[in-house]
């Protein structure tokens, strides 16, 4: 009973409701325009760098945590992050190898799970 009352309850709903609405906007993309998943992939990843270069970004994740940064969107934010902290680290070359190093263990996951899920899964081709 214990490990219940530990629990953040507010922290679960604040991640569950900001992770579902940026999973219900992937859904709204899908569903409403011809777009593939490719491309929505690249619009969610390049949204988050934008709103993290901007700084518009880091309240979110403050705010939801593993609902912010689990989506592609904090992909994207990790990436844009990792590069402004390399740049003032090591100057311009930061902004080349900062986004990479900081999203290392994200991209070697998604890689690694991407493979596995390409062994089980069978791949449905969008109709346009």
């Amino acid at each position: 009973m214990e490990f219940w009352q530990s629990i953040d309850w507010m922290g679960v709903l604040k991640c569950f409701l900001v992770g579902g609405l940026i999973c219900v906007i992937g859904q709204i993309l899908i569903d409403k325009t011809k777009l593939t998943s490719a491309r929505i992939l690249v619009i969610f990843v390049t949204a988050g760098v934008i709103l993290g270069a901007l700084g518009l970004y880091e309240p979110l994740v403050k705010f939801a945590g593993a609902g912010a940064t689990v989506p592609l969107t904090g992909f994207g934010y990790n990436l844009a992050k990792g590069a402004i902290e390399a740049v003032k680290e090591i100057g311009l070359l930061g902004a080349f190898t900062g986004g990479v190093k900081a999203a290392a263990g994200g991209i070697a996951a998604a890689v690694f799970f991407g493979y596995l899920a390409s062994l089980v899964s069978k791949p449905k081709i969008k109709k346009q």
